[in-house]
């Protein structure tokens, strides 16, 4: 029974060595992390606006400028992810903005063409997710293919 006792508390210092030597602590600093690994974003979620029934070429126009907007956004450093849900319902999509408040993440929603023509309203809350997500555009820019 002692010897499993030792082997267990062996085992647990093993795992705590080990997890204690991939912590970067660099990385952490650069990416704003907190003890966790974690810090807070503002979360938006795109709904369906009042103003959805337009001609193809003009919503076309408009769907080009709001991901002109996402694009501009994520070049500034302060858009960490955006993407559109797969189904076609009243929730279109999320952006995560790396803004230290709710107030400052409406003034930017009020930049998107969608949200001006009220193709789109957002909902915007203060969200508690990994500081990893700060290398998503970073990441992505090495997979994505150029246009051709």
């Amino acid at each position: 029974m002692r010897l499993m006792r030792v082997l267990l508390v062996a085992a647990m210092l093993a795992a705590v060595v080990q997890a204690q030597s991939r912590y970067d602590a660099a990385l952490a600093a650069k990416l704003k992390a907190d003890d966790m690994g974690m810090r807070t974003y503002v979360m938006a979620l795109l709904k369906a606006g009042p103003n959805r029934d337009r001609p193809r070429e003009e919503a076309q126009r408009l769907q080009a400028a709001h991901r002109a907007n996402i694009n501009r956004l994520a070049a500034e450093g302060k858009l960490v992810l955006a993407g559109p849900f797969a189904d076609d319902g009243e929730l279109r999509g999320i952006y995560i903005f790396d803004v230290p408040t709710v107030a400052e993440a409406e003034a930017l929603t009020r930049t998107d063409p969608a949200i001006k023509a009220g193709q789109l309203v957002m909902e915007l809350h203060p969200w508690y997710g990994s500081a990893a997500l700060m290398m998503v555009n970073e990441i992505h820019g090495k997979i994505e293919k150029p246009s051709r």
